[in-house]
């Protein structure tokens, strides 16, 4: 499996009977890497932004970068990110990796805000709604 089968495991996850109970964003990202031999970059939150609640990427080596996000209605969808965006990446995958107590001195902020209009930009996500997230499944 790849990157070119995160949308059909975000389709399984919404048709996964799960209760009712919605499993959080982090484990749903992760279960997306791991069954399509993928990694998580990063996952963080996208305070203050009005349609966006998480963003998170998943690396795929040669065969690139999913960025899956989570509007502020809980659905998720995916989109391909282009090579222009990968010092985002790298700049949010870094800031991932220090530890919790450099984390606290540091912002990633800007990087994600950043990250996401370029996304609205190259027209792979809405940031109005998420019934337009490139028409990707909505949880």
């Amino acid at each position: 499996m790849g990157a070119q089968y995160v949308d059909l495991v975000l389709l399984e996850q919404s048709l996964a009977d799960t209760g009712g109970l919605n499993r959080p964003f982090s484990d749903r990202v992760g279960d997306i890497a791991q069954k399509t031999a993928g990694c998580v970059l990063f996952d963080v939150r996208v305070d203050g932004d009005p349609s966006i609640q998480r963003i998170a990427a998943i690396g795929y080596g040669a065969d690139g970068v999913v960025a899956v996000v989570m509007d502020r209605d809980g659905g998720l969808a995916s989109a391909p990110v282009d090579g222009g965006s990968y010092a985002l990446i790298a700049e949010l995958s870094a800031w991932c990796a220090l530890p919790m107590a450099e984390q606290i001195s540091a912002s990633y902020l800007e990087a994600a805000t950043k990250l996401l209009a370029e996304l609205a930009k190259a027209g792979r996500i809405d940031r109005d709604g998420a019934a337009s997230f490139g028409g990707n499944e909505t949880s």
